[in-house]
């Protein structure tokens, strides 16, 4: 049974940074993509950036590229969403997320960590 674990979410002010970190467990994860998504009061989760383990391609949406890099370490099996020039709008809950290279949606999820990014 995978088990995400994510953490380094807090109250941060526009303009600064935040790493997230999700430690992941359970499985290996060669055929695996990691992903990040994010859900704000009131809307719905959306996907924020994603690493595919084997190779390290990178995905991103569009609202944060160029301001987030996700990355892995294969050897501690974590994830991490560095996250620099914070704007208000980034406000959400962050969840860690897995899926394999063939699924359509992914599977498995954390329990989410809370960022505040204050104007």
């Amino acid at each position: 049974q995978v088990h995400l674990v994510e953490s380094g979410g807090g109250l941060v002010q526009a303009g600064g940074s935040l790493r997230l970190s999700c430690a992941a467990s359970g499985r290996t994860f060669i055929n695996y993509y990691m992903g990040w998504f994010r859900q704000a009061p009131g809307k719905e989760r959306e996907f924020v950036a994603s690493i595919r383990w084997s190779g390290g391609s990178t995905y991103y949406a569009n609202s944060v590229k160029g301001r987030f890099t996700i990355s892995r370490d294969t050897a501690k099996n974590t994830v991490y969403l560095q996250m620099n020039s914070l704007k208000p709008e980034d406000t959400a809950v962050y969840y860690c997320t897995t899926r394999t290279v063939d699924a359509n949606s992914y599977t498995d999820w954390g329990q989410g960590t809370q960022v505040t990014v204050s104007s």
